[in-house]
């Protein structure tokens, strides 16, 4: 048994940099590269390419990745490990064997299946399932003759029998984008199946690095300290059979990594920090201690999970309508002035209405709305969408955009052609009960074949029910937010940038965003801990936010986390929002001016470790 094992990152994301796979390979030793590609748009892509050809569907870039260092990874003895089969796992097996047989190369592929469970839905509706959105109660009969694909969220059981197959290449579809990491070391270290704290750590090292550099630098809100953002390191994480482990990355390489990156990603996409649910265990983040452990090194201990519950949770995507985004450059003088004419007047002029319709003024104030500071821009782009489920209509509306330019105020030009149609596939996320699925790891033969199929039961005994969750310590919007600002007293306290008391990073879980906000110090966590409230921030981002905000707090992070119902316009491929994810609503925050005590503002210090 091994003391330790070095997981690289080598993918956050399908569009991420192609050349992370080689630098993480060359870069030092390494026993496994997991290389993270799925998001649920991204799912809703590949389902469309695998409607129109049954023999894509997979994440082709990976194809290219493996087979151009196809000769490193036999001579690194590295084992990989992905979630880029997509929709079709087998047709990128087959395109990799087939490029190995031509390398004369000889990796053993194992892919993971039995996540797709389309053609099972109505049987599983009629018999087991309500299939019910659980993100907003709605019943699964307003879109079960829409649906296109239908993907579970596996665990880490598949992936560690195709280890013990001694698979060099591991290709699952839909997994959990954690069991990438978590697999390796429980199969290495031997682990019982109901060793909760240790594959919790685990999970929390899969959460760190499966978004690839955001644990290393990348989006860090003190960006500035960075000094090497050329060939910038990838995550690579160290861990033992304790399940104590560190988070580095290769030496000389770009980027940084300290606690405060660390504890950025930790709350990145997060929901209920003490509840955290994967197939396998259910996590408590507020357990998480982090310690400076050298260069660009940070240790990670203390992590505390328990049982996972009896359902796994589905991905589903459905026909939603059609959308399509057009866009006009506006400049010169009175920019912003001219872009808001035009507004006024192409939707009067085009005279129809949309389900959804939206206009942006990008340069200005697209991605922050109200919270944008008022400027004077010398260019706009000025950017018109709608959505609706009538084509004919979004037809309509693309005719009309180029026209603009020849009855308008003067500096103006379209951006490309007529704008694309694009048919919505929208997200729908379900659970179902563990009983109801059934993993399969098949082997790759020689001759691209399935050699062996392998069932692998998808419960062990340990589940339970979720539990009533404890709400103590929890805040949600009391709908009088508007009176939640901090006054400024008169003596002893002065205004400044939140940005100078706190760090913080955003992302997006469907239609719902979260906020992470970091105290630099204590002293700040306490103040900000009372005064930066759930209504605090529905106050702040009333012009966005339509649901609740509800606050989680994490004293071992120093740290809030703030999830916003329905701030995303109906989230990922619906979305008509430019920042469609809520990405940049921690920048938002971050740039918003608070009242402190002065004494408190002189506490503030450089806090990286």
């Amino acid at each position: 048994m091994k003391e330790n094992i070095k997981i690289g990152n080598a993918g956050g994301f399908w569009g991420d940099d192609l050349d992370a796979f080689r630098r993480q390979l060359i870069g030092g030793e390494l026993d496994y590269i997991v290389a993270d590609y799925l998001a649920e748009i991204t799912m809703s892509i590949l389902r469309k390419q695998n409607i129109k050809n049954p023999q894509l569907g997979y994440v082709t870039d990976f194809v290219n990745q493996v087979l151009e260092n196809a000769e490193l990874i036999v001579q690194k003895k590295v084992k990989v490990i992905t979630n880029a089969g997509g929709i079709n796992p087998y047709e990128c097996a087959k395109k990799i064997a087939r490029g190995l047989e031509e390398k004369n190369l000889n990796l053993k592929i194992c892919i993971i299946d039995g996540d797709n469970i389309y053609d099972e839905i109505s049987r599983l509706y009629l018999n087991t399932s309500s299939f019910k959105n659980i993100e907003t109660g709605e019943s699964f009969e307003l879109i079960k003759d829409k649906i296109e694909s239908a993907n579970v969220y596996l665990g880490i059981m598949p992936i560690v029998k195709a280890l013990e197959k001694e698979a060099d290449i591991i290709i699952a579809g839909r997994v959990t984008d954690t069991s990438l990491a978590m697999a390796p070391a429980f199969y290495e270290f031997g682990w019982e199946e109901n060793d909760w704290d240790k594959i919790a750590s685990s999970l929390v090292a899969g959460h760190i690095i499966e978004c690839g550099a955001q644990s290393s630098g990348g989006n860090y809100t003190d960006w500035h300290k960075i000094t090497k953002w050329d060939n910038f390191g990838y995550p690579i994480i160290n861990i033992f059979q304790d399940g104590t482990f560190e988070v580095t990355k290769h030496p000389e390489t770009g980027g940084l990594i300290n606690t405060d990156v660390v504890k950025e990603q930790l709350l990145y996409e997060m929901g209920n920090p003490g509840h955290y649910i994967s197939p396998d265990v259910v996590v408590d983040f507020t357990t998480v201690k982090l310690e400076p452990n050298g260069n660009d090194c940070v240790k990670v201990s203390g992590i505390k999970g328990k049982g996972p519950t009896t359902s796994f949770k589905v991905s589903m995507s459905y026909r939603d309508g059609f959308k399509t985004s057009g866009s006009i450059i506006v400049s010169g003088p009175k920019a912003l002035e001219k872009a808001q004419k035009i507004k006024s007047f192409f939707w009067k002029r085009l005279g129809t209405e949309f389900e959804k319709s939206n206009t942006e003024f990008i340069g200005y104030n697209s991605c922050h709305g109200e919270l944008a500071p008022p400027i004077s821009p010398n260019e706009v782009l000025l950017r018109f969408s709608v959505f609706d489920t009538n084509r004919t209509k979004i037809e309509e509306f693309s005719k009309n955009i180029a026209p603009v330019i020849l009855s308008a105020p003067p500096g103006v030009a379209v951006t490309g052609g007529r704008p694309f149609i694009h048919n919505v596939m929208a997200y729908w996320p379900a659970l179902i009960d563990k009983k109801d699925v059934k993993a399969i790891v098949r082997i790759i033969g020689k001759n691209e074949e399935i050699e062996e199929s392998i069932e692998i039961p998808s419960t062990t005994g340990f589940e339970k029910d979720i539990p009533t969750i404890s709400r103590a310590g929890i805040q949600v919007s009391t709908g009088k937010y508007e009176n939640s600002k901090i006054n400024l007293p008169q003596n002893d306290w002065i205004k400044t940038k939140l940005y100078e008391i706190c760090l913080a990073r955003s992302g997006d879980k469907g239609n719902m965003a979260n906020i992470g906000v970091i105290a630099r110090n204590k002293d700040i966590y306490d103040f900000i801990s009372e005064h930066i409230t759930a209504d605090y921030v529905k106050n702040m981002f009333k012009h966005v936010c339509k649901g609740k905000v509800t606050r989680y707090k994490l004293d071992n992070l120093l740290s809030l986390n703030f999830l916003l119902d329905e701030s995303l316009d109906g989230g990922g491929t619906k979305s008509l929002m430019i920042d469609a994810q809520g990405k940049t609503l921690a920048s938002a925050f971050l740039n918003q001016e608070i009242n402190i005590p002065t004494e408190l503002s002189n506490t503030v210090k450089d806090s990286s470790g």
